[in-house]
């Protein structure tokens, strides 16, 4: 950055300047509304006839316009400063202004080499804007320059934030529509400013834009006094800058010196800080632009109000094509923007319109953090296998897991310091979650009041917690886009916080995919602990592993979710996991003391495998088995391996297989998923007619539903989680929901039909020791002895 600015370093617009500005927003807003409505004639070189308009008049301008005044505000004041800028818009569907910022400025031609800056380029525009197999009526992953999925509201300014950090130079400019600011997340997003370093984040400029509604409603913000608006911001930590008004000379003119002073508080900001000379959180700028809805649109249509009313929301002239007096109309709003002195003969903008837009990649549809790919670096990552535990002998020893990962995340953070490019971000949960030690390595991030009884913050951390599970995941995700990496690690009851913040994503990546210009990003990682089955403290209100089952529903080349049975695997998973792209990885692993049963070099391979059998635990080998034990997740496995003890001291006649799945996605078939089982290799594992018993960490259907068209899917009985939580013990957790040991085995006696009558005994011993179990904890509030200090025998 250039030397310290001031905030007096204001250029007011001379006449040609604004005759400029003015005529580039008039451009975008005449493509705007041709988006809405043509089909062909996008120059109007003949009068407007029926054939000329869409049959189906789908798309929003209300904001549009808004958006473009402010596209082309953020233009000017990149030219300059030359400042890397990107643009961020909140508002659900102004999708028609960023696509056609994007084509004023060449790089939706360069995304899309058919749709040229010309006359045919222009009808192409039009024609494939909310059309089958065009685009989006939103700010989409198609559109150059975007990091924001539109369609859903409430996520723009955790996006935009995440985006900056670890990005000293990029500015982002993020408009918050009226409507969005409602929501919970943009809410709660207003306080993410105490975590920006200035001295080596990048810096957001919220742009509040008021247009007064909704769909048909008013918009809170919108109807509030000033003052008290502004007491609102003043209270969230920021200095509001107002621009009001609708007159176009006036407003360009306000705009162009508000954004020049806010520009030059960013700068002394950030060069106070770097300086060392900013000790203290700063008060960032908030430009809060007052517009009307639907601005230079129609005033009123067919004796109703439409511009500066919920009417201009959508489609503002609806019978276009069975009314003449509206085709007149529309005619006369898109001529009331002069095409003729905004593109030349062949359709490309004038000169004047040209000069407006920065050069290369300063044009904000070409910023390359916008297809964070291009600059995604890979982490170095330290070899996890010298973090691994030492397994002399399955079940011998103990640890808890995340507390070890915890250890390999720590140096993690330290292996890529120099290039600041991996982050952990949780709601308050990182040392409840035992990855405290990456304290070792950095501190939490934190410009708030500190005192003398506070712990691990700073500054400069890398570790990000909000008790906000939208913030946490918003920043992560723009985080991602912008080309890093990061780990979400949250308790697992309450991931569902984010079930459609994750479809947005999802969906996000599944369209990354298919656009060639798109680069692969980081995945989205989450690590979920303080799992249902040990949530025996907090109770039935923390006890829900259903965020898997909401997973699966998305597209299999994007979803992967994993289950290791102990701290070797979920080290081998986390390194895979923090090395893939473009994926949204689910890894469920325990923080309490568990069992460890393979070592490093075991678990790479089980890992890899996905799903195999476990020979140390089973007792078929040379045989066909009699039953199968699955188990999926590391409570399920501890049982699974409990009951085949019993089995195996009380009937060592009986053949047992002992099947563990890290991988879920190993049981679906490989036609459906890339990590799919062909049907062979389903049934080498789980045999074609023998009982299976799967003990799973989650709710038994999502097993069926994996495995519903495999042949011997009438054996497969399935043991988990089926909403009996309270606050009790761990093995009472199991034993509530029917997956305890001695239910499996009673499970296997009741399905290997030559245990019948011999059995008997043994059926009765497990009936009796649940019910004894069930005595003991509620005598002794803890689990029965030879439950709690139970170690495998091989």
């Amino acid at each position: 950055m250039a030397g310290q600015a001031t905030v007096t370093d204001v250029h007011p617009l001379d006449d040609d300047e604004l005759h400029a500005l003015d005529a580039y927003w008039r451009a975008a807003n005449y493509l705007s509304v041709g988006q809405l409505y043509l089909l062909d004639n996008p120059l109007l070189r003949e009068p407007l006839r029926v054939e000329h308009l869409k049959p189906r008049l789908l798309g929003h301008w209300g904001t549009t316009p808004g958006l473009n005044f402010v596209y082309a505000h953020l233009n000017r004041m990149i030219r300059r400063r030359d400042r890397n800028v990107m643009y961020v818009i909140g508002p659900g569907h102004g999708g028609p202004g960023l696509l056609a910022n994007s084509w004023l400025e060449g790089t939706y031609s360069e995304a899309y080499p058919a749709v040229g800056q010309d006359e045919e380029g222009m009808r192409r525009l039009f024609r494939e804007f909310s059309f089958p197999g065009g685009m989006p009526s939103h700010v989409a992953a198609e559109t150059p320059g975007s990091i924001h999925e539109g369609g859903e509201l409430g996520y723009s300014l955790a996006h935009a934030y995440g985006a900056v950090l670890d990005n000293p130079d990029l500015l982002v400019a993020c408009v918050i529509g009226d409507g969005e600011a409602e929501t919970g997340p943009l809410a709660t997003s207003w306080h993410i400013n105490k975590f920006l370093n200035p001295a080596t984040d990048g810096a957001v400029l919220p742009i509040l834009h008021l247009n007064g509604y909704k769909i048909d409603n008013p918009a809170v913000l919108a109807r509030i006094p000033r003052e008290e608006l502004d007491a609102l911001l003043r209270g969230c930590g920021y200095v509001p800058y107002y621009v009001d008004g609708d007159e176009p000379a006036t407003m360009h003119r306000e705009m162009a010196a508000t954004i020049d002073r806010i520009m030059g508080e960013i700068d002394v900001i950030q060069h106070s800080a770097r300086e060392g000379e900013l000790t203290g959180r700063p008060q960032w700028p908030v430009l809060v632009l007052r517009t009307p809805k639907g601005w230079t649109g129609p005033i009123e249509v067919d004796g109703m109000p439409i511009e500066d009313t919920w009417r201009s929301h959508q489609i503002p002239l609806a019978e276009v094509r069975e009314n003449a007096g509206h085709r007149e109309q529309l005619e006369s709003w898109l001529r009331s923007y002069r095409p003729a002195e905004l593109f030349d003969e062949r359709g490309a903008p004038r000169p004047e319109l040209v000069a407006q837009v920065p050069a290369g990649g300063r044009r904000m549809g070409a910023n390359p953090h916008a297809n964070g790919g291009l600059l995604l670096k890979p982490l170095r990552l330290p070899d996890f296998r010298e973090y691994a535990s030492e397994v002399k002998k399955p079940g011998s020893t103990m640890s808890e897991p995340t507390r070890v990962l915890g250890r390999w995340l720590r140096d993690v953070m330290r292996a890529n310091d120099d290039h600041r490019n991996f982050r952990l971000f949780g709601p308050d949960e990182t040392a409840s979650n035992r990855l405290d030690a990456v304290y070792d390595g950095t501190a939490k991030q934190w410009l708030g009041e500190l005192r003398g009884t506070d712990e691990n913050l700073a500054r400069d951390g890398r570790v990000i917690e909000m008790l906000s599970e939208h913030v946490c995941q918003g920043l992560l995700e723009g985080y991602l886009l912008t080309g890093r990496h990061g780990l979400l690690s949250c308790y697992e009851a309450f991931i569902h916080i984010v079930d459609s913040m994750f479809n947005q994503h999802a969906k996000w990546l599944k369209t990354s995919k298919g656009l060639d210009w798109r680069r692969p990003v980081a995945s989205l990682n989450y690590l979920l602990t303080s799992h249902v089955w040990r949530q025996d403290h907090n109770g039935f209100s923390h006890q829900d592993p259903g965020f898997i089952d909401h997973v699966m529903n998305k597209k299999a080349e994007i979803i992967r979710v994993y289950l290791p049975p102990d701290t070797n695997t979920l080290l081998s998973v986390a390194d895979h996991c923090l090395r893939s792209r473009d994926y949204v990885n689910v890894v469920v692993a325990g923080k309490n003391r568990t069992p460890e049963w393979l070592d490093a070099d075991e678990a790479v391979l089980h890992c890899a495998r996905g799903a195999g059998i476990w020979e140390w635990a089973s007792s078929d080998a040379g045989r066909e088995p009699d039953v199968v034990m699955a188990c999926a997740g590391d409570a399920p496995t501890l049982e699974v391996l409990a009951a085949t003890s019993i089995l195996r001291e009380r009937l060592p006649e009986l053949a047992v297989r002992v099947v563990n799945i890290v991988d879920l996605m190993r049981l679906q078939p490989a036609s459906e998923h890339p990590h799919g089982m062909t049907d062979a290799e389903f049934d080498a594992l789980f045999t074609t007619d023998r009982p299976v018993l799967l003990a799973y960490h989650g709710y038994p259907w999502l097993i069926h539903r994996l495995t519903y068209r495999r042949r011997n899917h009438r054996n497969i009985h399935v043991r988990g989680y089926k909403e009996e939580g309270t606050t009790t013990t761990p093995f009472d957790m199991v034993v509530r929901n029917d997956m305890d040991r001695f239910r499996l085995v009673i499970d296997v006696l009741d399905r290997v039909p030559q245990l019948g009558v011999p059995a008997a005994g043994l059926r009765q011993d497990m009936v009796d020791t649940r019910t004894r179990h069930d005595a003991w904890t509620r005598a002794h509030g803890d689990d029965l002895p030879e439950v709690r200090d139970w170690v495998w025998q091989s």
